[in-house]
C-alpha cells in the first residue's frame, strides 16, 4: 500500500538537495547517518554529485521506482514539482514549507490543487507545512532535523503529531524510550492521522503510539484504528490540543482544521480505549511507564518512599487526582515495623526511613508490598539527576540490586520514579529498564500514568448492541422544532418517565385540568416555533389553587398575544416530586455523530462545569460511567444530608433516552432534557421538560 512506501521507503528523491545548510542537506546527511540501505537519489539542477551521492538535474531523470519524493524547496516552488513527481510515478510525497491552506485563500487553492493531482494518482502526501518523516528500524528519513545518534533513537515508540515543534520535543529525550517513527503529518492535506495510526497498528517493531491532534479529519477511520490498536495490545495515547476558545481559534490558522469540542473527542477516545492525557509531560511518563515488562492489572498503587514530607504530599495528591493508595494490611504492617520501625499513617504511603540500614528497609517493604494482596503496582520514590552537586555516595549501587531483586521475585510491575518531571539518572534508568523496571519522573505524572495504563488494561473492546432504525421517517423530522408536549409524548412511548400534561384551551379547562391533576401544579405555553418560554414569562410553576390557575392562564394568552405566537397552546402539568436536578440529552457532533451526555442540572448547570458524554448507542458501562462524575455523584448519593437518589433508575431513563435516539439517528439534530429529576432511592426520575430538534437537511 502506498502509506508503506512513504513510511518505510525504498528509494527517496531528494528534491532540492544541497550541500549549503538546508532542508535538502539535512535529509541526505541523515540517511547517510542512519546508514539506510535504500537508493539515496539527491536533485539539483547544477549538481553532478550531492555529499557523495550521484545527482540527478530532475526527478523525470531518474530510472526505476521512486517511493518517496521529499521536496525541500520554498512555497512558491513546490507546485511545479509536485506536478512532476506525480507525473513522474512517485509512490508518496513529503511537503516540508508551510503558506497553503492555513493560510488564507490562495494558499487553500494551491493546496487544492496538490490533493486533486495527489488523489488521481493515488500517491500518498506528507504535509504540507510538516517536519516530514523518520522511520528509525528502516534507517529512512525524509525528516527535517539531522539524525545524530541512530542507536539512542531507537525503540518501540510511534509518534504521530500534526505539530512538527512537538515532535521535536520528543526526539530530544531518549533517555527512557526510543522511537519506531516520528510522523509530523502537518496540514494532512491527503494523509490523515487515521491512516498513519493503522500502519503503527500493523508494524511489529511498534508497541505504543502517541498522537498530538489539532483536529481529526477522518473520524470512523480513526475510530476503527483505535479499535484495532487496542485488539493489538497497543496502547494509543492522545493528547488533543484545542481546548480553550483561543487555542481553538489559532488552530484553524495552524492547520487550517477546526478544533471540534473537546469534550466529544475525549468521549470518543475514552469510547475506543484510547489514553487521554492533558500535558506533554503526562503523555511522557505514560510512554515511560508502558516500558515496562508488566503492566498493572488494577490501579490499587503502593508508593515506598524515605520522607514522610514525600508521603504527606502524595496522599493530597491521592486525594485531588482520583489515585488509589488503600492502607497497607495489617500483617504487611506488622511485617515492615519490625524491620523498619513506626511506619505513619494508615501505612501507604510507606515510609521506610527507619534506622541505619536503608536497603535492607526498602527490601522488606518491597517484598510486603508486592505479596500482600492490597496492590496491583509497587512505585519506589528516590530523587536522583545526572550532573548533580550532591548525593548519597554509593545509594544507587545499595538500592537498584534491591529493587531489581524484588521485581524479579514478584508478578506485579515496578517503578522507580523521581518526585520532579524529568529528573532523571541515565545510567540508573538503563540499567533498571533492562531488568523490565520502568522510570518516572514527577509524583503526579507518574502516579497518574501508572493509573491510565491500568485502566487502559482493565477496560474491555465497546461493544454496543445495535438499535434497529425505525422503518420510516416520523412525521415530526419536518418540524423546525418538536415542542415539549409532543418530545415528552415521544420519549414516553420509550420509556422515559414524564410528567403528565393536559392542553387546555381556556380558563375553565385550566381549572378543571389542574383539579385532575392535582394541585399545586404548573403552566406552560408550547409550540414548535415558540421563543425562550421562561423570558417570556410563559412558565409558571406551583400554581396551589383555582383563583392561580385562572390567574396564569390569562396572563400566558395576553403574552401569547403581544407575541403573534401562531400555533402555540397552553398546557397545565403535574408537579414533579422533588430531587436531584440532572441535565441529559443529546447532541450531534459533526465528526462522530450523536453524543448522549449528563450532568448536574438546575442552578448547578451553570456553575459546576461536570458533562460527561458517550457516543451513541451507549453500552450498560457507558450509562453508568456517565453518572459517575465526582460533583454529580456525591449530589446523587446524598449530599449534605439529603436523601439518597435513585441512582439505577437515572441510569434506565438515560438508556431510554439513548434507545430513542438510536433508533431514530437520521432524523436527530439534538434532545434536551432539563432538568430530569432523580427521586429518593425507589422513587424512580422524571423528566420536567423536554424538546427534540430534527435534523436539518444536509446537517
Amino acid at each position: 500500500m502506498a502509506v508503506e512506501r512513504l513510511l518505510a521507503p525504498a528509494s527517496i528523491a531528494i528534491v532540492g538537495a544541497s550541500e549549503r545548510p538546508s532542508v535538502g542537506r539535512t535529509v541526505v546527511r541523515s540517511l547517510d547517518a542512519l546508514d539506510y540501505g535504500g537508493r539515496v537519489l539527491p536533485i539539483h539542477p547544477h549538481r553532478e554529485t550531492v555529499l557523495g551521492h550521484a545527482c540527478a538535474r530532475d526527478i523525470a531523470e531518474i530510472e526505476g521506482t521512486i517511493d518517496v519524493a521529499a521536496i525541500c524547496l520554498a512555497r512558491e516552488r513546490v507546485l511545479p514539482e509536485v506536478e512532476k513527481a506525480v507525473e513522474r510515478g512517485v509512490g508518496a510525497i513529503v511537503i516540508y514549507a508551510g503558506g497553503f491552506a492555513e493560510t488564507g485563500q490562495a494558499g487553500r487553492r494551491d493546496q487544492e490543487a496538490i490533493i486533486g493531482m495527489c488523489r488521481a494518482a493515488g500517491v500518498e502526501l506528507c504535509g504540507p507545512n510538516c517536519m516530514g518523516t523518520l522511520n528509525l528500524h528502516n534507517r529512512s528519513s525524509a525528516f527535517m532535523m539531522d539524525v545524530l545518534d541512530r542507536e539512542r533513537l531507537t525503540g518501540n515508540v510511534g509518534v504521530i503529531s500534526q505539530s512538527g515543534s512537538v515532535t521535536i520535543g520528543f526526539l530530544y529525550d531518549t533517555r527512557r524510550y526510543g522511537y519506531s517513527h516520528i510522523i509530523s503529518t502537518g496540514n494532512e492535506a491527503v494523509t490523515t492521522t487515521a491512516q498513519y495510526l493503522e500502519y503503527l497498528v500493523d508494524d511489529p517493531r511498534t508497541d505504543v503510539i502517541a498522537v498530538f491532534a489539532e483536529t481529526v479529519r477522518d473520524p470512523e477511520r480513526f475510530t476503527a484504528a483505535l479499535d484495532r490498536a487496542f485488539d493489538a495490545g497497543k496502547p494509543v495515547i492522545v493528547l488533543k490540543a484545542g481546548r480553550s476558545a483561543r487555542a481553538a481559534a489559532a488552530i484553524q490558522t495552524h492547520t487550517g482544521g477546526l478544533a471540534g469540542q473537546s469534550r466529544v473527542l475525549a468521549a470518543v477516545l475514552k469510547a475506543h480505549r484510547a489514553i487521554e492525557v492533558e500535558s506533554l509531560e503526562e503523555m511522557a511518563e505514560l510512554i515511560a511507564a508502558c516500558q515496562g515488562r508488566r503492566r498493572p492489572e488494577g490501579g490499587r498503587l503502593a508508593v515506598l518512599t524515605g520522607s514522610g514530607g514525600h508521603a504527606e504530599l502524595l496522599l493530597d495528591l491521592a486525594d485531588r487526582g482520583g489515585i488509589d493508595l488503600p492502607p497497607l494490611p495489617a500483617a504487611a504492617r506488622g511485617a515492615i515495623e519490625a524491620k523498619v520501625g513506626f511506619v505513619t499513617g494508615d501505612g501507604n504511603p510507606i515510609d521506610v526511613w527507619g534506622q541505619s540500614d536503608f536497603a535492607g528497609n526498602f527490601a522488606v517493604a518491597m517484598r510486603e508490598a508486592a505479596t500482600c494482596g492490597a496492590y496491583d503496582a509497587v512505585t519506589v520514590l528516590l530523587d536522583g539527576s545526572d550532573h548533580q552537586a550532591v548525593d548519597y555516595q554509593g545509594q544507587d549501587d545499595l538500592l537498584d540490586p534491591v529493587l531489581i531483586e524484588a521485581h524479579a521475585e514478584a508478578s506485579l510491575p515496578f517503578y522507580l520514579m523521581s518526585t520532579r518531571h524529568g529528573v532523571h539518572k541515565a545510567r540508573q534508568v538503563r540499567r533498571l529498564l533492562d531488568e523490565g523496571i520502568a522510570t518516572l519522573g514527577g509524583m503526579a505524572q507518574g502516579l497518574g500514568a501508572i493509573t491510565r495504563l491500568a485502566w487502559w488494561h482493565r477496560a474491555a473492546r465497546r461493544r454496543p448492541v445495535p438499535v434497529p432504525l425505525v422503518s420510516a421517517e416520523p412525521g415530526w423530522a419536518a418540524r423546525a422544532a418538536v415542542h415539549e408536549i409532543d418530545a415528552k409524548r415521544l420519549l414516553a412511548g420509550a420509556g422515559l418517565p414524564v410528567t403528565e400534561s393536559l392542553v387546555v384551551a381556556d380558563a375553565d379547562e385550566a381549572v378543571e385540568a389542574a383539579r385532575s391533576l392535582g394541585h399545586p401544579v404548573a403552566m406552560k405555553a408550547f409550540g414548535d416555533r415558540l421563543p425562550h418560554r421562561s423570558e417570556h414569562g410563559l412558565v409558571a410553576l406551583g400554581l396551589g389553587d383555582d383563583a392561580a390557575v385562572r390567574t396564569a392562564f390569562g396572563r400566558f394568552r395576553k403574552r401569547l398575544g403581544d407575541l403573534e405566537a401562531d400555533g402555540a397552546a397552553i398546557a397545565v402539568q403535574e408537579m414533579a416530586a422533588p430531587g436531584v436536578e440532572v441535565i441529559a440529552g443529546v447532541a450531534r457532533d459533526p465528526d462522530f455523530g450523536l453524543m448522549l451526555a449528563t450532568g448536574p442540572g438546575g442552578v448547578l448547570a451553570e456553575l459546576v462545569d461536570e458533562v460527561a458524554m458517550c457516543p451513541l448507542p451507549a453500552t450498560g458501562d457507558e450509562l453508568e460511567a456517565l453518572v459517575g462524575g465526582r460533583r454529580l455523584k456525591r449530589m446523587l448519593e446524598g449530599w449534605r444530608g439529603s436523601a439518597r437518589a435513585d441512582l439505577p433508575a437515572l441510569v434506565r431513563a438515560l438508556g431510554a433516552l439513548s434507545d430513542f435516539a438510536a433508533a431514530h439517528e437520521p432524523w436527530i439534530g439534538g434532545i434536551d432534557i432539563n432538568p430530569l429529576i432523580v427521586h429518593p432511592a425507589g422513587g424512580g426520575c422524571t423528566a420536567a421538560d423536554a424538546l427534540i430538534v430534527p435534523r436539518a437537511p444536509g446537517a
